[in-house]
């Protein structure tokens, strides 16, 4: 049933992914450069050749192994341009993660038909004004600048900026004021309401770790006591900062929360309370960060295993995910979970079906992978994607060495990479998404 519901909801945003323009067919080979690179032929023969060459008892230099970005792309955190250096640090380069914007799109979607739908209860204190406050992961993060949008697109709240709807903070806006937001409007029930982002803010603790779901406790307990009654509705961009706040104000006070993720305490607490969340298919994910790299190391077409089925029968449909060449990005594609279908998302940990087959040892022999974990307290990383990494690498005989970060400096993680010539490949989930010159230099020396 959950894989249906993924099927029919990720199918439902196909015309948008196209019309936000740069979706590929996913059955499209990856080329090796934003332009005119090598056909998925040629990188085969490539990919081939070195196999070979390792078969020989040849050493493959560091710069030269299979790299995976994950969960955080390179990116400028200013602009949001994406880092195509480190995209393309060399032909075995790609980056895993989701659609982004699909994603905010289906959030902000899911939070404006909660409120149409309970319109007659939705107004606590009866004063015609739909009031939210909005809990930011980290305002130089794209995924969470693409939430903090697709909120206020939604509801009618955001202000263009340069082009695109203003993603800053506006602290606390009581009185609908403030100029980076504005109030926005719902008919409903035969009746127009206002509705108004009345606080945000970035949750970083003192110590700069973002996406921080302490702080974000805390934060509801100070808008509480300002807004009171005001607020009718709590929206995080993600499950861990949600559940703080549901579990500190929202639940005692019958105030719908909404997050992201999917994760499984926030899924199960839908039946409490808990507005919805969305699934970013973190299961496709975690196969995906995994299979590139065992494509890479095998010397086989890079789609193996995910276009096209391998021997041992995995394969990924097309309304999973989508790859975009020219970003060199496999993105998977988000599946809102709320009161009518949650109980088929209660396992975030469970592997996705179709790519479920254990792979014969003899053609894919174990491989050593380094890979990084930004921050270890990070709930979504730490209770479902790891988790996931963990099934997935012993399906596909890789193994894999965990490192976990602070969330707060990248050299925790870094200097943890000391001897990377130990390793046959690596996957990378940064801190800051423009710091990918920290790890590629090592690679380099």
């Amino acid at each position: 049933m959950k894989k249906a519901l993924s099927v029919a909801l990720a199918c439902s945003m196909a015309l948008s992914l196209v019309a936000c323009g740069g979706g590929s067919k996913p059955t499209e080979a990856p080329t090796t450069a934003a332009a005119g690179g090598d056909t998925t032929t040629e990188a085969a023969a490539d990919t081939t050749t070195e196999a070979a060459a390792a078969d020989s008892g040849a050493e493959l230099a560091n710069k030269d192994k299979p790299l995976v970005w994950f969960n955080r792309q390179p990116s400028s955190s200013a602009t949001g341009q994406l880092d195509m250096t480190a995209l393309n640090f060399n032909k075995d380069t790609y980056y895993v993660g989701f659609d982004a914007n699909q994603g905010a799109e289906l959030q902000g979607t899911m939070v404006k038909d909660y409120i149409e739908k309970n319109i007659d209860t939705i107004d606590r204190n009866g004063d015609g004004i739909i009031g939210y406050v909005l809990a930011i992961g980290d305002i130089g993060h794209n995924d969470s600048i693409a939430r903090t949008r697709g909120v206020r697109k939604a509801l009618g709240t955001g202000v263009e900026k340069d082009g695109n709807i203003d993603s800053t903070p506006v602290g606390t806006n009581a009185d609908g004021t403030a100029t980076v937001v504005q109030d926005g409007s719902i008919e409903a029930g035969g009746k127009t309401y206002v509705v108004r982002e009345l606080a945000s803010q970035e949750m970083k603790n003192s110590a700069g770790a973002t996406w921080d779901a302490a702080t974000a406790g805390n934060g509801i307990g100070t808008w509480s006591s300002s807004f009171g009654d005001q607020i009718d509705i709590v929206v995080s961009n993600n499950d861990g900062m949600g559940m703080s706040m549901f579990n500190a104000w929202s639940k005692d006070n019958n105030v719908p929360t909404f997050g992201y993720d999917a994760n499984s305490d926030a899924v199960a607490a839908i039946a409490e309370g808990y507005g919805g969340t969305i699934s970013q298919h973190a299961d496709v994910q975690a196969y995906l960060t995994l299979r590139v790299l065992r494509n890479a190391l095998d010397g086989v077409d890079i789609n193996t295993g995910i276009a096209t089925p391998d021997p041992a029968g995995n394969v990924l449909s097309d309304d999973v995910y989508v790859y975009r060449a020219d970003e060199r990005s496999y993105y998977a594609l988000n599946v809102a979970v709320t009161s009518d279908n949650y109980q088929d998302f209660m396992d975030s940990t469970m592997v996705y079906a179709p790519v479920s087959n254990q792979l014969d040892a003899s053609t894919s022999p174990e491989k050593a992978v380094w890979l990084n974990i930004y921050n270890s307290a990070d709930n979504f990383l730490g209770s479902t994607y790891q988790p996931l990494l963990q099934k997935y690498d012993k399906l596909l005989n890789l193994k894999v060495d965990y490192i976990g970060g602070d969330g707060q400096t990248e050299s925790n993680i870094t200097n943890r990479l000391g001897n990377p010539s130990q390793y046959d490949a690596f996957a990378i989930n940064m801190v800051k998404t423009d710091n990918a010159a920290s790890y590629t230099s090592l690679l380099e020396q």
